[in-house]
């Protein structure tokens, strides 16, 4: 049986890891560094970020049953503006690159299948760009495999 992204990648401390290393990587990015350098942004960011994306690629539930759920992570981030559709590959870029930062495994399984994750939740995110756009209450996670999207979490 093959083990899930978030085991592959080495658990809880590989995910924090990636993170922070994420987060440093916008703060550096000329673009991308305004959204991420706010001094409202919650000092537990990179925490809360490591839960989310360590239960969406297979890890515990800490963030739904900790934290908050996928429709308060969308509000969020929602009405950003059409800007924010520019900036996706960008930050699917310091992704990928914070990956490397880390020491990831570099299998291309893996790494396909983290890019894939990220392109996609971007894009999930960018869904509700618009000024005044209202995410739906109650979806649960999204999950995410070697395979691809599992649920969206909208289901």
């Amino acid at each position: 049986m093959r083990p899930s992204l978030y085991e592959f990648a080495g658990g809880e401390d590989a995910f924090l890891a990636l993170a922070r290393a994420h987060h440093e990587r916008c703060v550096a990015d000329p673009l991308l560094n305004h959204p991420f350098s706010k001094q409202d942004l919650d000092p537990h960011h990179v925490q809360r970020l490591a839960a989310y994306w360590a239960e969406v690629l297979g890890g515990p539930p800490t963030f739904s049953a900790e934290l908050s759920d996928h429709s308060s992570m969308l509000r969020l981030h929602a009405g950003n503006g059409p800007g924010m559709l520019e900036l996706g590959p960008r930050f699917v870029d310091c992704f990928v690159a914070a990956a490397d930062d880390v020491g990831l495994p570099a299998d291309p399984e893996f790494r396909a299948a983290l890019r894939a994750y990220m392109e996609w939740a971007v894009a999930d995110v960018n869904e509700f760009h618009d000024a005044g756009a209202s995410v739906p209450s109650g979806w649960g996670m999204p999950r995410w495999d070697w395979d691809g999207l599992v649920t969206s979490g909208r289901d």
